[in-house]
Protein backbone atom coordinates (compact mmCIF):
# COMPACT_ATOMS: atom_id res chain seq x y z
CA UNK A 1 0.00 0.00 0.00
CA UNK A 2 2.97 2.42 1.15
CA UNK A 3 4.67 1.52 -2.71
CA UNK A 4 1.10 2.60 -4.51
CA UNK A 5 0.46 5.72 -2.62
CA UNK A 6 4.12 6.70 -3.15
CA UNK A 7 3.94 6.19 -6.92
CA UNK A 8 0.67 8.12 -6.93
CA UNK A 9 2.52 11.23 -5.15
CA UNK A 10 5.20 10.89 -7.00
CA UNK A 11 3.01 10.48 -10.64
CA UNK A 12 0.97 13.60 -8.70
CA UNK A 13 3.78 16.01 -8.07
CA UNK A 14 5.27 15.72 -11.24
CA UNK A 15 2.38 16.11 -13.19
CA UNK A 16 2.20 19.61 -11.01
CA UNK A 17 5.86 20.59 -12.23
CA UNK A 18 5.30 19.90 -15.34
CA UNK A 19 2.29 22.34 -15.14
CA UNK A 20 3.83 24.94 -13.37
CA UNK A 21 7.44 25.14 -14.21
CA UNK A 22 9.82 25.75 -16.67
CA UNK A 23 10.12 25.79 -20.70
CA UNK A 24 6.92 24.47 -22.55
CA UNK A 25 8.15 23.60 -25.49
CA UNK A 26 11.38 24.06 -28.02
CA UNK A 27 9.91 27.15 -29.58
CA UNK A 28 9.17 28.92 -26.34
CA UNK A 29 12.23 29.50 -25.10
CA UNK A 30 12.76 32.69 -22.87
CA UNK A 31 15.06 35.08 -25.18
CA UNK A 32 15.85 36.68 -22.18
CA UNK A 33 18.01 33.62 -20.74
CA UNK A 34 21.32 32.83 -21.69
CA UNK A 35 20.95 29.23 -22.66
CA UNK A 36 24.92 28.42 -21.88
CA UNK A 37 25.84 26.07 -19.37
CA UNK A 38 27.78 26.41 -17.14
CA UNK A 39 27.19 30.63 -17.18
CA UNK A 40 30.49 32.56 -18.51
CA UNK A 41 32.23 35.11 -16.67
CA UNK A 42 31.52 37.93 -19.05
CA UNK A 43 29.89 38.11 -21.90
CA UNK A 44 27.47 40.19 -24.60
CA UNK A 45 25.38 39.32 -27.57
CA UNK A 46 23.99 41.04 -30.21
CA UNK A 47 20.24 40.03 -32.26
CA UNK A 48 21.73 38.57 -35.55
CA UNK A 49 22.22 35.21 -36.90
CA UNK A 50 24.86 33.85 -38.61
CA UNK A 51 25.33 30.26 -40.57
CA UNK A 52 28.33 28.29 -39.80
CA UNK A 53 30.23 26.15 -42.83
CA UNK A 54 29.61 22.47 -42.82
CA UNK A 55 32.84 22.23 -43.30
CA UNK A 56 34.34 24.54 -40.53
CA UNK A 57 38.09 24.84 -40.95
CA UNK A 58 40.36 25.16 -37.76
CA UNK A 59 43.64 27.69 -38.17
CA UNK A 60 45.87 27.70 -35.33
CA UNK A 61 48.35 30.46 -33.67
CA UNK A 62 50.45 30.70 -30.79
CA UNK A 63 52.97 28.52 -29.28
CA UNK A 64 50.66 26.12 -28.47
CA UNK A 65 48.11 26.07 -31.41
CA UNK A 66 49.52 22.69 -32.83
CA UNK A 67 48.50 20.96 -30.22
CA UNK A 68 47.60 17.30 -30.58
CA UNK A 69 44.79 17.54 -27.49
CA UNK A 70 43.65 20.75 -29.48
CA UNK A 71 43.35 19.31 -32.44
CA UNK A 72 41.28 16.35 -31.25
CA UNK A 73 39.34 18.96 -29.24
CA UNK A 74 38.10 20.76 -32.68
CA UNK A 75 37.43 17.39 -34.34
CA UNK A 76 35.45 16.00 -31.44
CA UNK A 77 33.64 19.38 -30.84
CA UNK A 78 33.20 19.96 -34.93
CA UNK A 79 31.43 16.34 -34.86
CA UNK A 80 28.69 17.31 -32.32
CA UNK A 81 28.19 20.91 -33.77
CA UNK A 82 27.45 18.92 -37.57
CA UNK A 83 25.81 15.80 -36.28
CA UNK A 84 22.76 17.10 -38.17
CA UNK A 85 24.67 18.67 -40.68
CA UNK A 86 25.44 16.36 -43.87
CA UNK A 87 26.62 19.26 -46.19
CA UNK A 88 25.42 20.56 -49.78
CA UNK A 89 23.86 17.89 -51.89
CA UNK A 90 22.83 18.76 -55.23
CA UNK A 91 19.30 18.41 -54.42
CA UNK A 92 20.05 21.22 -51.82
CA UNK A 93 21.62 23.41 -54.71
CA UNK A 94 17.87 22.79 -56.35
CA UNK A 95 16.18 24.25 -53.73
CA UNK A 96 18.33 26.82 -53.22
CA UNK A 97 19.82 26.22 -50.08
CA UNK A 98 22.54 28.59 -48.35
CA UNK A 99 25.91 28.10 -50.62
CA UNK A 100 27.78 31.13 -48.37
CA UNK A 101 28.22 30.82 -45.04
CA UNK A 102 29.16 34.21 -42.09
CA UNK A 103 31.73 31.48 -40.42
CA UNK A 104 33.81 29.26 -42.17
CA UNK A 105 36.75 29.39 -40.30
CA UNK A 106 37.22 29.12 -36.42
CA UNK A 107 40.86 30.46 -35.12
CA UNK A 108 42.40 29.13 -31.92
CA UNK A 109 45.29 30.97 -30.70
CA UNK A 110 46.71 29.01 -27.73
CA UNK A 111 49.31 30.82 -25.77
CA UNK A 112 51.37 28.42 -23.84
CA UNK A 113 52.67 25.09 -25.91
CA UNK A 114 52.66 23.16 -22.06
CA UNK A 115 50.19 20.41 -22.31
CA UNK A 116 51.17 19.81 -18.13
CA UNK A 117 47.41 19.17 -16.17
CA UNK A 118 47.85 19.80 -13.14
CA UNK A 119 45.39 21.83 -10.32
CA UNK A 120 45.42 25.21 -11.16
CA UNK A 121 46.13 25.21 -14.94
CA UNK A 122 44.44 28.51 -16.83
CA UNK A 123 41.67 27.84 -17.88
CA UNK A 124 40.69 31.24 -18.91
CA UNK A 125 39.54 32.07 -22.64
CA UNK A 126 38.11 35.02 -24.76
CA UNK A 127 35.62 33.89 -27.46
CA UNK A 128 34.57 36.44 -30.45
CA UNK A 129 31.77 35.18 -32.95
CA UNK A 130 31.24 38.72 -34.98
CA UNK A 131 28.85 40.05 -37.75
CA UNK A 132 31.27 40.46 -41.32
CA UNK A 133 32.21 43.71 -40.45
CA UNK A 134 35.09 46.20 -40.49
CA UNK A 135 35.99 44.93 -36.91
CA UNK A 136 36.61 41.23 -37.41
CA UNK A 137 38.44 39.13 -39.98
CA UNK A 138 35.57 38.12 -42.33
CA UNK A 139 33.91 34.50 -41.78
CA UNK A 140 36.06 33.38 -38.64
CA UNK A 141 35.07 33.21 -35.15
CA UNK A 142 38.17 33.51 -33.04
CA UNK A 143 39.64 31.83 -29.39
CA UNK A 144 42.20 33.10 -27.87
CA UNK A 145 43.27 30.76 -24.71
CA UNK A 146 46.72 30.91 -22.56
CA UNK A 147 46.70 27.23 -22.24
CA UNK A 148 45.07 24.05 -24.23
CA UNK A 149 42.83 23.54 -22.01
CA UNK A 150 40.94 27.07 -21.76
CA UNK A 151 40.80 26.61 -25.20
CA UNK A 152 38.61 23.29 -25.23
CA UNK A 153 36.77 25.51 -22.42
CA UNK A 154 35.67 28.04 -25.30
CA UNK A 155 35.09 24.99 -27.62
CA UNK A 156 32.72 23.55 -25.45
CA UNK A 157 30.75 27.47 -24.83
CA UNK A 158 30.97 27.26 -28.93
CA UNK A 159 29.34 24.21 -29.63
CA UNK A 160 26.52 25.54 -27.16
CA UNK A 161 26.42 28.77 -28.83
CA UNK A 162 25.95 26.65 -32.22
CA UNK A 163 22.39 25.10 -32.88
CA UNK A 164 20.84 23.52 -35.84
CA UNK A 165 18.19 24.80 -37.15
CA UNK A 166 15.95 22.40 -39.29
CA UNK A 167 14.16 24.25 -41.69
CA UNK A 168 17.38 25.26 -43.62
CA UNK A 169 19.13 22.67 -42.48
CA UNK A 170 22.27 24.85 -41.52
CA UNK A 171 24.41 25.03 -37.89
CA UNK A 172 22.96 29.43 -36.71
CA UNK A 173 24.67 30.97 -34.02
CA UNK A 174 21.59 33.18 -32.69
CA UNK A 175 22.07 36.20 -30.81
CA UNK A 176 25.14 36.96 -32.56
CA UNK A 177 27.20 39.27 -32.08
CA UNK A 178 29.04 37.53 -28.77
CA UNK A 179 32.09 38.49 -26.91
CA UNK A 180 33.17 36.24 -24.27
CA UNK A 181 35.50 36.38 -21.79
CA UNK A 182 35.59 33.15 -19.47
CA UNK A 183 37.35 31.57 -16.51
CA UNK A 184 36.53 29.31 -13.64
CA UNK A 185 35.48 30.13 -10.45
CA UNK A 186 37.15 27.44 -8.63
CA UNK A 187 39.98 25.22 -9.73
CA UNK A 188 38.86 22.07 -8.68
CA UNK A 189 35.72 21.18 -9.50
CA UNK A 190 35.25 17.37 -9.15
CA UNK A 191 32.97 14.32 -9.68
CA UNK A 192 34.06 11.42 -7.77
CA UNK A 193 33.11 7.62 -9.14
CA UNK A 194 32.92 4.37 -7.00
CA UNK A 195 33.87 1.58 -9.13
CA UNK A 196 34.22 -1.19 -6.08
CA UNK A 197 30.52 -1.23 -5.04
CA UNK A 198 29.64 -1.92 -8.54
CA UNK A 199 32.02 -2.18 -11.52
CA UNK A 200 31.95 0.39 -14.26
CA UNK A 201 33.22 -0.81 -17.68
CA UNK A 202 36.38 1.28 -19.00
CA UNK A 203 33.76 2.53 -22.15
CA UNK A 204 31.24 3.82 -19.55
CA UNK A 205 34.15 5.75 -17.35
CA UNK A 206 34.93 7.29 -20.82
CA UNK A 207 31.38 7.77 -21.03
CA UNK A 208 30.88 9.85 -17.97
CA UNK A 209 34.32 11.36 -18.62
CA UNK A 210 33.29 12.82 -21.65
CA UNK A 211 30.04 14.20 -20.48
CA UNK A 212 32.53 15.90 -17.35
CA UNK A 213 33.80 18.18 -20.20
CA UNK A 214 30.42 19.33 -21.08
CA UNK A 215 29.90 21.10 -17.77
CA UNK A 216 32.82 21.94 -17.45
CA UNK A 217 34.32 19.43 -14.59
CA UNK A 218 37.85 19.27 -14.32
CA UNK A 219 38.29 16.35 -11.46
CA UNK A 220 37.68 12.47 -11.82
CA UNK A 221 38.04 10.98 -8.76
CA UNK A 222 38.46 7.68 -8.82
CA UNK A 223 37.33 5.88 -5.92
CA UNK A 224 38.71 2.52 -7.10
CA UNK A 225 39.24 0.31 -4.01
CA UNK A 226 36.83 -0.17 -1.02
CA UNK A 227 35.99 -2.97 1.05
CA UNK A 228 33.68 -4.67 -1.80
CA UNK A 229 35.73 -5.13 -4.30
CA UNK A 230 39.96 -4.68 -5.03
CA UNK A 231 39.19 -4.27 -8.91
CA UNK A 232 42.68 -2.82 -9.50
CA UNK A 233 45.60 -4.66 -10.56
CA UNK A 234 48.91 -3.34 -8.82
CA UNK A 235 52.07 -5.23 -10.16
CA UNK A 236 53.92 -4.91 -7.19
CA UNK A 237 51.26 -6.88 -5.09
CA UNK A 238 49.91 -9.00 -8.00
CA UNK A 239 47.65 -11.06 -5.66
CA UNK A 240 45.53 -8.22 -4.07
CA UNK A 241 42.77 -8.06 -7.21
CA UNK A 242 41.66 -11.38 -6.03
CA UNK A 243 39.65 -9.07 -4.31
CA UNK A 244 37.84 -8.40 -7.19
CA UNK A 245 34.10 -9.18 -7.53
CA UNK A 246 34.84 -11.92 -10.77
CA UNK A 247 38.10 -11.98 -13.18
CA UNK A 248 36.18 -9.99 -15.36
CA UNK A 249 35.32 -7.14 -13.51
CA UNK A 250 39.11 -5.91 -13.02
CA UNK A 251 41.05 -2.81 -14.50
CA UNK A 252 44.52 -3.55 -15.31
CA UNK A 253 47.46 -1.23 -15.67
CA UNK A 254 46.71 -0.35 -19.03
CA UNK A 255 43.11 -0.19 -18.53
CA UNK A 256 43.86 3.08 -16.06
CA UNK A 257 46.66 4.82 -18.36
CA UNK A 258 43.94 4.83 -20.83
CA UNK A 259 41.48 6.04 -18.79
CA UNK A 260 43.50 9.18 -17.61
CA UNK A 261 44.85 9.58 -21.27
CA UNK A 262 41.37 9.97 -22.24
CA UNK A 263 40.77 13.00 -19.38
CA UNK A 264 43.61 14.58 -20.29
CA UNK A 265 42.77 14.93 -23.72
CA UNK A 266 39.57 16.48 -22.08
CA UNK A 267 41.27 18.57 -19.88
CA UNK A 268 40.09 16.33 -16.75
CA UNK A 269 42.60 15.30 -13.94
CA UNK A 270 42.56 11.39 -12.63
CA UNK A 271 42.89 11.66 -8.78
CA UNK A 272 43.23 8.34 -7.66
CA UNK A 273 41.81 6.54 -4.08
CA UNK A 274 43.44 4.17 -2.12
CA UNK A 275 40.93 4.31 1.50
CA UNK A 276 43.50 3.45 4.37
CA UNK A 277 42.97 1.90 7.36
CA UNK A 278 39.57 1.13 7.03
CA UNK A 279 36.94 0.11 3.80
CA UNK A 280 39.89 -2.01 3.28
CA UNK A 281 38.80 -5.39 3.93
CA UNK A 282 39.19 -6.38 0.37
CA UNK A 283 42.82 -6.41 0.18
CA UNK A 284 42.78 -9.41 2.03
CA UNK A 285 41.40 -11.81 -0.23
CA UNK A 286 45.13 -11.90 -1.88
CA UNK A 287 47.12 -11.17 1.11
CA UNK A 288 45.11 -12.65 4.03
CA UNK A 289 48.15 -11.51 6.54
CA UNK A 290 46.77 -7.80 5.89
CA UNK A 291 43.64 -8.37 7.73
CA UNK A 292 43.57 -8.35 12.03
CA UNK A 293 42.24 -11.80 12.08
CA UNK A 294 39.97 -13.99 9.65
CA UNK A 295 37.09 -12.98 11.60
CA UNK A 296 38.14 -9.28 12.05
CA UNK A 297 38.77 -8.15 9.09
CA UNK A 298 39.27 -4.22 8.75
CA UNK A 299 40.99 -2.05 9.68
CA UNK A 300 44.59 -2.68 8.09
CA UNK A 301 46.69 -4.77 10.54
CA UNK A 302 48.08 -1.42 12.15
CA UNK A 303 50.87 -3.80 13.69
CA UNK A 304 52.97 -5.24 10.76
CA UNK A 305 55.37 -3.21 9.02
CA UNK A 306 54.50 -5.36 5.63
CA UNK A 307 51.02 -3.30 5.93
CA UNK A 308 52.43 -0.25 5.03
CA UNK A 309 55.13 -2.40 2.95
CA UNK A 310 51.99 -3.47 0.70
CA UNK A 311 50.80 0.44 0.79
CA UNK A 312 54.28 1.92 -0.56
CA UNK A 313 53.96 -0.93 -3.38
CA UNK A 314 50.34 0.22 -4.25
CA UNK A 315 51.18 3.99 -4.09
CA UNK A 316 54.23 3.16 -6.26
CA UNK A 317 52.47 1.51 -8.77
CA UNK A 318 49.70 3.99 -8.87
CA UNK A 319 52.45 6.91 -9.45
CA UNK A 320 53.14 5.61 -12.49
CA UNK A 321 49.30 5.60 -13.57
CA UNK A 322 48.24 8.75 -12.17
CA UNK A 323 50.17 12.20 -12.77
CA UNK A 324 47.60 14.53 -10.72
CA UNK A 325 49.23 16.11 -7.81
CA UNK A 326 46.64 15.09 -5.36
CA UNK A 327 46.02 11.67 -4.66
CA UNK A 328 42.98 10.58 -2.03
CA UNK A 329 43.86 8.27 1.10
CA UNK A 330 40.44 8.52 2.26
CA UNK A 331 40.56 7.63 6.09
CA UNK A 332 36.94 7.64 6.69
CA UNK A 333 34.25 5.95 9.32
CA UNK A 334 37.40 3.36 10.79
CA UNK A 335 36.18 1.33 13.04
CA UNK A 336 38.95 0.58 15.66
CA UNK A 337 37.13 -2.49 17.73
CA UNK A 338 38.87 -4.62 15.39
CA UNK A 339 41.92 -3.39 17.06
CA UNK A 340 41.48 -3.70 20.00
CA UNK A 341 39.84 -7.07 20.35
CA UNK A 342 42.55 -8.81 18.35
CA UNK A 343 44.93 -10.44 20.55
CA UNK A 344 48.98 -9.69 18.99
CA UNK A 345 47.18 -6.19 17.88
CA UNK A 346 45.65 -5.08 21.16
CA UNK A 347 49.61 -6.46 22.44
CA UNK A 348 51.40 -4.08 20.22
CA UNK A 349 49.18 -1.31 20.94
CA UNK A 350 50.34 -1.95 24.72
CA UNK A 351 53.89 -2.22 23.97
CA UNK A 352 53.64 1.52 22.30
CA UNK A 353 51.56 2.83 24.82
CA UNK A 354 49.01 4.04 22.38
CA UNK A 355 45.10 3.97 22.30
CA UNK A 356 43.30 2.34 19.29
CA UNK A 357 42.88 6.60 18.27
CA UNK A 358 46.47 6.77 18.07
CA UNK A 359 46.57 4.24 15.91
CA UNK A 360 44.58 5.47 14.05
CA UNK A 361 46.46 8.83 13.81
CA UNK A 362 49.37 6.81 13.35
CA UNK A 363 48.06 4.69 10.39
CA UNK A 364 46.67 8.03 8.47
CA UNK A 365 50.29 9.87 9.39
CA UNK A 366 52.19 7.03 8.16
CA UNK A 367 50.34 7.13 4.88
CA UNK A 368 50.56 10.30 4.66
CA UNK A 369 54.31 10.18 4.58
CA UNK A 370 54.08 7.55 2.22
CA UNK A 371 52.43 9.38 -0.04
CA UNK A 372 54.31 12.92 0.17
CA UNK A 373 57.54 11.04 -0.72
CA UNK A 374 56.38 9.96 -4.21
CA UNK A 375 55.26 13.47 -4.56
CA UNK A 376 52.21 13.49 -3.95
CA UNK A 377 49.65 15.95 -1.84
CA UNK A 378 47.66 14.06 0.37
CA UNK A 379 43.81 14.60 0.41
CA UNK A 380 41.77 12.98 3.29
CA UNK A 381 38.50 12.70 4.02
CA UNK A 382 37.07 14.81 7.30
CA UNK A 383 37.39 12.38 10.23
CA UNK A 384 41.16 12.73 9.78
CA UNK A 385 40.59 16.98 10.71
CA UNK A 386 37.88 16.12 13.01
CA UNK A 387 39.59 13.58 14.88
CA UNK A 388 43.36 15.14 15.38
CA UNK A 389 43.96 18.13 13.52
CA UNK A 390 46.91 19.54 14.62
CA UNK A 391 48.83 16.43 14.44
CA UNK A 392 47.94 16.24 10.24
CA UNK A 393 50.91 17.01 7.14
CA UNK A 394 50.59 21.11 6.77
CA UNK A 395 50.15 19.97 3.14
CA UNK A 396 46.55 17.93 3.45
CA UNK A 397 43.57 19.16 1.45
CA UNK A 398 40.77 18.15 3.80
CA UNK A 399 38.24 16.79 2.14
CA UNK A 400 34.40 17.73 3.74
CA UNK A 401 31.64 15.17 3.52
CA UNK A 402 29.83 14.73 6.82
CA UNK A 403 28.14 18.40 6.32
CA UNK A 404 28.46 22.07 6.87
CA UNK A 405 30.94 24.12 9.12
CA UNK A 406 34.05 21.89 8.17
CA UNK A 407 36.12 23.98 5.12
CA UNK A 408 35.58 27.07 7.43
CA UNK A 409 37.31 25.19 10.69
CA UNK A 410 40.26 23.79 8.17
CA UNK A 411 41.22 26.75 6.35
CA UNK A 412 40.79 28.87 9.86
CA UNK A 413 43.98 26.38 11.03
CA UNK A 414 45.48 27.02 7.40
CA UNK A 415 44.32 23.70 5.54
CA UNK A 416 43.13 23.75 2.04
CA UNK A 417 39.04 22.27 1.39
CA UNK A 418 37.10 20.41 -0.59
CA UNK A 419 33.35 20.65 -0.78
CA UNK A 420 30.94 17.82 -0.72
CA UNK A 421 28.47 18.05 1.63
CA UNK A 422 26.37 14.83 1.75
CA UNK A 423 23.13 16.56 2.18
CA UNK A 424 23.88 18.37 -1.02
CA UNK A 425 26.59 16.82 -3.11
CA UNK A 426 26.05 13.52 -2.72
CA UNK A 427 24.30 12.05 -6.43
CA UNK A 428 23.13 8.72 -4.56
CA UNK A 429 20.99 10.68 -2.24
CA UNK A 430 17.97 10.75 -4.83
CA UNK A 431 15.84 12.84 -2.53
CA UNK A 432 18.07 16.07 -2.93
CA UNK A 433 16.29 18.39 -5.35
CA UNK A 434 18.11 20.09 -8.07
CA UNK A 435 17.77 24.11 -6.29
CA UNK A 436 19.36 22.65 -3.11
CA UNK A 437 22.05 21.03 -5.27
CA UNK A 438 22.23 24.51 -7.26
CA UNK A 439 22.10 26.79 -4.17
CA UNK A 440 25.24 25.19 -2.30
CA UNK A 441 27.49 27.11 -1.39
CA UNK A 442 31.47 26.09 -0.86
CA UNK A 443 32.30 29.18 0.75
CA UNK A 444 29.44 29.28 3.30
CA UNK A 445 30.78 30.70 6.58
CA UNK A 446 33.94 31.92 5.15
CA UNK A 447 34.25 35.88 4.92
CA UNK A 448 38.14 36.26 5.17
CA UNK A 449 39.69 36.50 1.44
CA UNK A 450 42.17 34.69 2.38
CA UNK A 451 41.16 32.20 3.60
CA UNK A 452 38.85 31.83 0.70
CA UNK A 453 41.36 31.15 -1.29
CA UNK A 454 42.25 28.19 0.68
CA UNK A 455 38.65 26.10 -0.45
CA UNK A 456 40.12 24.56 -4.10
CA UNK A 457 36.71 23.94 -4.79
CA UNK A 458 34.05 21.13 -4.35
CA UNK A 459 33.36 17.92 -5.55
CA UNK A 460 29.94 15.56 -6.61
CA UNK A 461 29.88 12.40 -5.45
CA UNK A 462 28.38 9.22 -7.43
CA UNK A 463 28.59 6.68 -5.08
CA UNK A 464 27.76 3.26 -6.13
CA UNK A 465 25.68 1.18 -4.29
CA UNK A 466 22.81 1.77 -5.86
CA UNK A 467 24.30 2.81 -9.37
CA UNK A 468 26.15 0.43 -11.72
CA UNK A 469 26.08 0.87 -15.57
CA UNK A 470 22.73 0.48 -16.18
CA UNK A 471 21.80 3.62 -14.23
CA UNK A 472 24.92 5.61 -13.75
CA UNK A 473 24.64 8.51 -16.02
CA UNK A 474 20.74 9.41 -15.12
CA UNK A 475 21.83 9.67 -11.31
CA UNK A 476 25.04 12.17 -12.17
CA UNK A 477 22.82 14.03 -14.70
CA UNK A 478 21.93 16.58 -14.59
CA UNK A 479 22.57 17.42 -10.70
CA UNK A 480 25.64 17.12 -11.12
CA UNK A 481 25.58 20.05 -13.60
CA UNK A 482 23.94 22.05 -11.05
CA UNK A 483 27.37 21.39 -9.28
CA UNK A 484 29.06 22.20 -11.93
CA UNK A 485 27.86 25.98 -12.74
CA UNK A 486 28.06 26.67 -9.11
CA UNK A 487 31.48 25.71 -9.25
CA UNK A 488 32.37 27.89 -12.16
CA UNK A 489 30.53 30.68 -12.44
CA UNK A 490 30.48 34.18 -10.58
CA UNK A 491 28.19 33.53 -7.92
CA UNK A 492 26.35 36.67 -8.05
CA UNK A 493 25.47 35.83 -11.55
CA UNK A 494 23.88 32.86 -10.05
CA UNK A 495 22.33 33.66 -7.27
CA UNK A 496 19.32 31.91 -5.65
CA UNK A 497 16.98 34.60 -6.60
CA UNK A 498 14.03 33.56 -8.86
CA UNK A 499 16.39 30.02 -9.38
CA UNK A 500 13.00 28.58 -11.05
CA UNK A 501 12.41 31.61 -13.38
CA UNK A 502 16.20 32.05 -13.96
CA UNK A 503 18.47 28.31 -13.34
CA UNK A 504 15.81 25.96 -13.99
CA UNK A 505 15.11 27.07 -17.42
CA UNK A 506 18.45 26.94 -18.49
CA UNK A 507 19.15 23.51 -16.46
CA UNK A 508 16.43 21.96 -18.74
CA UNK A 509 18.20 23.01 -21.61
CA UNK A 510 21.19 21.64 -20.66
CA UNK A 511 19.70 18.19 -19.52
CA UNK A 512 18.14 17.97 -23.23
CA UNK A 513 21.79 19.18 -24.98
CA UNK A 514 23.03 16.33 -23.18
CA UNK A 515 20.52 13.90 -24.27
CA UNK A 516 21.04 15.26 -27.86
CA UNK A 517 24.43 14.11 -27.27
CA UNK A 518 23.84 10.79 -25.66
CA UNK A 519 24.26 11.28 -22.44
CA UNK A 520 21.60 9.37 -20.04
CA UNK A 521 20.62 12.39 -18.20
CA UNK A 522 17.37 12.03 -16.37
CA UNK A 523 14.45 14.78 -15.75
CA UNK A 524 15.91 17.88 -13.89
CA UNK A 525 12.39 18.25 -11.57
CA UNK A 526 11.86 14.79 -10.65
CA UNK A 527 11.01 14.02 -7.21
CA UNK A 528 13.17 11.50 -6.94
CA UNK A 529 16.78 11.55 -8.75
CA UNK A 530 17.33 8.99 -12.03
CA UNK A 531 13.43 8.74 -12.33
CA UNK A 532 12.59 8.50 -15.87
CA UNK A 533 9.65 10.46 -17.55
CA UNK A 534 6.45 10.01 -15.99
CA UNK A 535 4.54 10.82 -19.57
CA UNK A 536 5.24 11.19 -23.43
CA UNK A 537 6.21 14.48 -24.24
CA UNK A 538 9.10 17.03 -25.55
CA UNK A 539 12.34 16.91 -23.63
CA UNK A 540 11.37 20.41 -22.73
CA UNK A 541 8.39 19.41 -20.71
CA UNK A 542 10.05 17.93 -17.33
Amino acid sequence: MYTLFLILFIFSHSLCVLQTQGLNSADEVNDSLTYLWPLPSEFTFGNKTLSVHPQLSLVVGGNGGNSSILRLGFDRYKAIIFKNSHGVSSFDRIRGRRLSYDVTKLKVVVHSDSEDLQLGVDESYTLLVLKKDGQSIVGEATIEANTVYGALRALETFSQLCTFDYGSKSVLVNRAPWSIRDSPRFAYRGLLLDTSRHYLPVDVIEQVIESMSYAKLNVLHWHVIDRESFPLEVPSYPKLWKGSYTKWERYTVEDALEIVSFAKTRGINVMAEVDVPGHAESWGAGYPNLWPSTSCKEPLDVSKSSTFNVVSGILTDMRKIFPFELFHLGGDEVNTTCWSSTPHVKQWLQQHNMTTKDAYQYFVLKAQEIAISKNWTPVNWEETFNTFPTKLNPKTVVHNWLGPGVCPKAVAKGFRCIFSNQGVWYLDHLDVPWEDTYNAEPLEGINDVSQQKLVLGGEVCMWGETADTSDVQQTIWPRAAAAAERLWSRREATSARNGNLTALPRLKYFRCLLNRRGVQAAPVTNLIGRNPPIWSGSCYDQ
